[in-house]
């Protein structure tokens, strides 16, 4: 039998790892593979309990595959026997040291690749010294065959738009959404300002300013300086996004839309609300706290510089769930949107410390601290809590989990804003919270019309009241993610004739003599949920894209697999080599290869020989100017 094996090198010397597998039969192979330890280390291995009853510690090396058609047999074995000894870490295990060779069996079902990837997981320690390591590796298989994966790079003469094509406000399209994440930046500071963790220190800090200048134009100075000063840090937090974008373009679009993420964003806001009720206080070790508050004792600048610091670090467990929902709000525009609307979160947080530096006597009109920072922490507690569902209905989408269903998801949106209602009138008590004080008509006010939110959210659970809900397309699931609906399992939007094929958009746009319309999408996507709901249901749209288009309809953030035999290894024109695994990662990567853009929603006018007809366009949620594009895009294609 022929063996075949690749070794693969280590960023560091402690574990190497070459592996080998020998064909049994068509499916089955016998996999071997060499663990050589750095003299003075060990690795820890699988062993029995012990006489004494004490369970040792158990790990061994094991691999994983990168396919999920390959299973092991369960029928590892070692080259030697572990050596019992005692050990620093957990009073003594079972260790490998030097050389050994692990075996076992394992099955490929269905196609097979040339390659199979996979990692040994090791646990190596010495002394006091533990880590884990993954060591890639790839195995030749004998009976496997190369991948065919698909076209995805498109001639450069066919994504060229025509002279005088239609469209040429798309770019400005992108330039405008990018305001709106700094004006939600700011709007967001806005909110911060008026935390019981940033309103209090506006007079304290202001009074310390004036007090510590010995002329006017000083403390205008050392105001504008410290509002400066703030503006840059948290502009300067969003610095690394910058550099994490020079990895892959879709990188932002992969983060927000990644199911594991959006359940860990789920857990802490989740967190963040109950701390926000007041069960318990989240706050940055007090160790950086106070170093950074010692040195604000410095020079002018510097000193200034690190009051700033100390107040982004006292204030984090009341800005940090803001941030937190800027940063997860504004990664699918990239790393530029980030950065605007961290700017805009400065802005605005750093705008009242300038101000009433400037003009102290205006410290006289500002309210005093109280109980209604405590409401008002208590409110965005529940608005944590439903943006918390989002993340969570985010991951089920992308994933097909069918957990959140559009009524499912209203339901509980529903139910929290009766809780928040209740909160207001003061009949739901959280901690900190007196029975039986006075409420205030504001706050009466305020339960009122949240209460008539909490009805029109059940009202628009029934499919014939969904335009009451219109205002919140994005938020929810979309209309076909539905219990109402027969077939759910498959969300193929409001119009499109074909979902994640291309190829298949393409045979019907030549067989009907059509241009393709290619939307550009994401399960996860809130203004892609914006156009199907708001703009494609309107009459003059619909029937225009139903009567003159093939509609295809691409999920950039779709997680299904592919089948194995069509993933692939593929270099882009930059030179970066990406595998494509899901059909997230072919769209993704078609939509940057060849209309240099990552952002959804994108809508792509083609002839069906695949020339472009018209400029793509973003976001546009004027009807009108939809449409006017639309029909440009026809009479370009009819003009050829």
């Amino acid at each position: 039998m022929t063996v075949h094996a690749t070794a693969i090198a280590q960023t560091d010397s402690l574990v190497k790892v070459v592996a080998k597998a020998t064909p049994v039969n068509d499916s089955t192979y016998t996999l071997q593979y060499s663990v050589q330890v750095k003299e003075g280390w060990h690795v820890y291995g699988t062993t029995p309990t012990t006489d004494g009853g004490a369970e040792p510690v158990t790990f061994a090396p094991h691999v994983i595959f990168g396919l999920e058609t390959a299973k092991f047999m369960n029928s590892t074995s070692f080259s030697i026997k572990a050596v019992q000894q005692k050990d620093e870490l957990f009073g003594k295990a079972f260790v490998f040291k030097g050389s050994f060779n692990v075996t076992d069996n394992f099955s490929v079902t269905g196609f097979q690749p040339d390659t199979l990837k996979g990692k040994v997981l090791v646990q190596i320690a010495k002394g006091n010294e533990f880590y884990e390591q993954e060591i890639p590796v790839a195995i030749s298989l004998t009976n496997g065959k190369k991948t065919t994966g698909v076209q995805i790079l498109l001639p450069t003469t066919a994504t060229t738009p025509p002279a005088g094509a239609c469209g040429e406000a798309a770019h400005d399209s992108k330039k405008s959404s990018f305001w709106t994440v700094f004006v939600l930046g700011f709007l967001g500071g806005l909110i911060a300002l008026i935390t019981p963790c940033v309103f209090p220190m506006i007079p304290v800090t202001v009074s310390f300013f004036t007090k510590r200048s010995k002329t006017r134009k000083q403390g205008i100075k050392n105001g504008l300086l410290y509002g400066l000063s703030i503006f840059l840090i948290y502009v300067l937090a969003s610095v690394p996004f910058h550099l994490l974008g020079n990895v892959q373009p879709e990188i932002f679009n992969s983060i927000s839309t990644s199911p594991v993420l959006n359940l860990i964003f789920f857990v802490i806001f989740i967190f963040f609300s109950i701390s926000f009720f007041g069960y318990f206080e989240i706050t940055l070790p007090s160790g950086i706290a106070n170093k950074a508050d010692s040195k604000s004792g410095l020079g002018s600048l510097g000193g200034i510089f690190f009051m700033a610091i100390t107040l982004a670090i006292v204030s984090f467990s009341c800005t940090g769930p803001i941030l937190g929902t800027l940063l997860v709000g504004s990664l699918q525009g990239g790393a530029w949107a980030l950065t605007l609307g961290m700017a805009g979160f400065g802005v605005a947080l750093a705008l009242p410390f300038t101000l009433f530096a400037i003009f102290p006597q205006w410290l006289h009109s500002l309210p005093k601290s109280g109980g209604w920072l405590d409401t008002v922490k208590k409110v965005l507690a529940f608005l944590e809590l439903a943006l918390a569902f989002k993340f969570l209905s985010n991951a089920d989408l992308v994933q097909h989990w069918g957990l959140l269903k559009r009524e499912v998801f209203l339901g509980l949106w529903a139910v929290i804003s009766i809780g928040l209602a209740l909160y207001l009138r003061g009949i739901l008590i959280l901690p900190h919270d007196v029975k039986g004080a006075k409420i205030s008509s504001v706050r009466k006010i305020f339960s009122n019309v949240v209460i008539v939110f909490a009805l029109v959210l059940v009202a628009g659970i029934f499919p014939k009241n969904a335009y009451l809900i219109k205002f919140l397309s994005g938020f929810p699931p979309p209309s076909q993610y539905s219990l109402f609906e027969k077939s759910n399992d498959d969300n193929k939007g409001v119009h499109a004739n074909v979902v994640n094929d291309y190829q298949k958009a393409l045979v019907l746009a030549k067989e009907q003599n059509k241009p393709i319309l290619i939307d550009f999408t994401g399960w996860a996507c809130v203004n892609c949920r914006k156009m199907e709901e708001n703009v494609w249901t309107d009459p003059a749209v619909s029937s225009y894209i139903k009567d003159n288009f093939i509609l295809v309809s691409l999920y950039v953030d779709d997680k299904e697999m592919l089948p194995v035999d069509k993933r692939f290894k593929y270099v882009s024109k930059a030179g970066t080599e990406k595998e494509i695994n899901s059909v997230g990662d072919l769209w993704a990567t078609f939509q940057a290869e060849n209309f240099n853009q990552v952002t959804q929603p994108l809508y792509v006018v083609m002839s069906p020989d695949q020339n472009l007809l018209s400029n793509p366009v973003g976001y546009t949620p004027d009807v009108t100017t939809y449409l006017q594009w639309l029909q440009c895009g026809v009479a370009k294609g009819k003009s050829k």
